[in-house]
């Protein structure tokens, strides 16, 4: 299938990617940056395009608007993903007032579905809101539990995420001297990403769900480690909350439950989220891990769009964890 990203082949006057991005010098030699009005340019008309937009909340809408526009023009078959927040709501009037401005493409708005890959067999829309890496970890460990009836539908959220959470610009709270050998909360029980959870969380279980979050800055670069909190409307095992969560997901290969509590570790630089879970009868705790670049934004939104496009799920990203980083 032939495919379009913000990046490709160019005259040599361009940046290459490599000088951004030295990591990927081998595996990118001689691919550079394009321009956003000119990167349709390359794309003949009437191709199969997967286009993958990274762009800020609030500027990512109307940079999709204005692909769409182009892929009509130029007959093209396009799904997109994006990883913004500019989809993540089906309401124009909820996405303004968490975000406190005018949406940049309402009119695209239903168009876009939002959820994580796990929670939904097919979707009617060509295209998808990839949910926040914060919002994935959680979505990943409260959905089961709610939908499952278990519990009461009001979960507490506490979520440590490393500093590549804020992206590469310098700001005081991804400075190393205030980050290094620290840990501290930030905006709890206000931050924007809480109403995400729980309206999706929502969508995905059928029952009306209150989420309390408290998000924290931990002192690793990468990765995502959630705990949620709820009461049980009655007694129940351990093993009883385990097959919740192995039955929610006998057909994901991305969710591993895991024996013991889960470790960063053993999901960094993959697309894996791990389990656990653990309950005293009366009160369930789930924690959930992921890598909050890869199941948190670029995996999930590949692994979006193979099934967008009917690929394999999992192509592209069976890479394991390190471990040893």
């Amino acid at each position: 299938m032939p495919a379009a990203t913000l990046a490709g082949s160019c005259c040599a006057s361009s940046l290459p990617v490599a000088e951004t991005f030295g990591h990927l010098s081998q595996a990118l030699s001689g691919v550079h940056f394009v321009a956003r009005d000119s990167w349709h340019d390359e794309i003949k008309n009437g191709s199969s395009v997967a286009l993958f937009s990274a762009a800020p909340h609030g500027a990512s809408a109307e940079v999709i608007a204005a692909a769409l526009l182009t892929a009509a023009q130029r007959q093209w078959t396009i799904h997109v993903v994006d990883s913004s927040a500019d989809f993540r709501y089906a309401e124009q009037s909820a996405w303004e007032d968490v975000y406190g401005a005018a949406h940049g493409a309402p009119s695209l708005l239903s168009e876009f579905t939002c959820a994580v890959p796990e929670h939904r067999d097919a979707v009617s829309t060509p295209h998808v809101g990839h949910p926040g890496c914060f919002a994935t970890a959680t979505l990943l460990a409260t959905v089961p539990l709610i939908r499952s009836g278990l519990t009461e539908a009001e979960v507490f959220v506490s979520g440590v995420t490393g500093s590549t959470g804020s992206g590469r610009s310098p700001q005081a709270g991804t400075h190393h001297p205030e980050r290094n050998s620290n840990m501290y909360a930030y905006k709890p029980l206000g931050h924007r990403h809480a109403p995400e959870m729980a309206g999706l969380t929502t969508a995905a279980s059928g029952r009306n769900t209150t989420v309390r979050f408290v998000p924290h800055s931990g002192p690793f670069a990468r990765g995502i480690h959630v705990t949620v909190q709820a009461r049980a409307i009655s007694e129940i095992s351990e093993q009883q909350l385990r097959d919740v969560y192995k039955s929610a997901y006998a057909d994901s290969p991305f969710v591993e439950i895991v024996a013991a509590t889960p470790r960063l570790k053993n999901v960094v630089a993959s697309n894996m989220c791990h389990i656990g879970v653990a309950t005293d009868g009366d009160s369930v705790v789930v924690m959930s891990v992921i890598d909050n670049l890869v199941k948190g934004a670029a995996g999930g939104a590949v692994q979006w769009m193979n099934r967008l496009w009917s690929l394999p799920e999992t192509a592209g990203l069976t890479a394991a964890a390190p471990g040893w980083t």
